[in-house]
């Protein structure tokens, strides 16, 4: 199965990301990708110069497609929108090979969200509704820094220290801090201690997670979260920015406190667990045996399918 959901943080336009993830995700499929800066900042007042300055910063890598047939283009929030406006987001949100939220404050961008459906929609759930649609319809939908905490369970900007403030849940049970820095592990393990049942990462710029989900034989859920490290871009005068390429790692932080980097190619697969059976974590790392995640133990299995097989 096909990722459905990418989660990621960078600095600018990265190639193996943007291209290999994003882009070549829409040319394959119907070569529309909305782009959703709804999150900018409205600090002083102009809402929508904001919002177009978001969508320059990845407008200029998409147009190099164009001559492939690549439609990409944004959608802005102002307050003079009607009907017509709206109809024409919710039929791309719909159908969009790739939808991308944008960065800015979530907090932001979610009471943008929820106001769009109470006026335009059925209701303050419109917009996940429709997200969730582009699960189950195989479209990827990304969320870039802001964008990463409103797809994820639950916020990490606005959550622990006995808070919990949701996201849009398409990251099951997943939690992530985009822009990481080394400096910030006390952070990681805050959350990870406040949310046991989330999985809790750290992305640097670089990196991401493409996540997957299916169904066991025996009717439970798999999750699998692909690592996606990415050090293409080298400009020297970026070079304090792009993490990756000072070798962090993305990092995960258990609710025991136990720490783990990923690498690009490392997989985390989860099986779902139901009134009978508790959730199950194993990491697969290229080339080496399929750890447990709770014992860090190896296990008789060699392959994500494999996981999944034998459940």
């Amino acid at each position: 199965m096909e990722p459905t959901v990418l989660i990621y943080s960078s600095h600018d336009r990265c190639n193996l990301i943007h291209n290999d993830w994003i882009v070549q995700r829409a040319l394959g499929g119907n070569r529309r990708i909305l782009f959703l800066p709804l999150s900018a900042s409205t600090d002083d007042g102009d809402s929508q110069r904001h919002q177009v300055y978001n969508w320059e910063r990845f407008e200029w890598f998409f147009n190099w497609y164009r001559q492939y047939g690549l439609s990409a283009f944004p959608f802005i929030w102002h307050r003079e929108l009607r009907q017509g406006d709206v109809d024409q987001l919710w039929d791309a949100l719909a159908t969009a090979e790739v939808v991308i939220l944008g960065g800015g404050r979530p907090a932001l961008g979610m009471h943008r969200f929820r106001e769009l459906g109470e006026r335009f929609g059925s209701g303050p759930d419109h917009v996940p509704d429709l997200l969730r649609g582009r699960c189950a319809g195989d479209l990827l939908t990304v969320g870039y820094s802001a964008g990463v905490d409103q797809l994820c369970e639950l916020m990490s900007s606005a959550s622990g220290h006995g808070a919990a403030t949701p996201g849009f849940g398409l990251a099951r049970r997943v939690v992530a801090t985009s822009h990481f820095a080394l400096g910030q592990q006390s952070w990681l393990d805050e959350l990870a201690r406040a949310f046991p049942d989330c999985l809790v990462f750290g992305l640097p710029n670089d990196s991401g997670l493409a996540l997957a989900e299916g169904q066991t034989a025996s009717g439970r859920r798999w999750q699998a979260l692909e690592v996606i490290v990415d050090t293409s871009w080298d400009r020297p005068e970026d070079s304090d920015h792009v993490k990756t390429r000072q070798g962090v790692l993305v990092q995960h932080l258990d609710a025991e406190g136990r720490h783990w980097g990923f690498r690009g190619g490392d997989t985390v697969v989860r099986v779902f667990g139901d009134s009978e059976a508790p959730d199950e974590t194993y990491f697969v790392i290229p080339g080496k045996p399929v750890l447990d995640a709770a014992t860090r133990g190896k296990t008789p299995y060699g392959t994500v399918d494999d996981i999944v097989a034998a459940r």
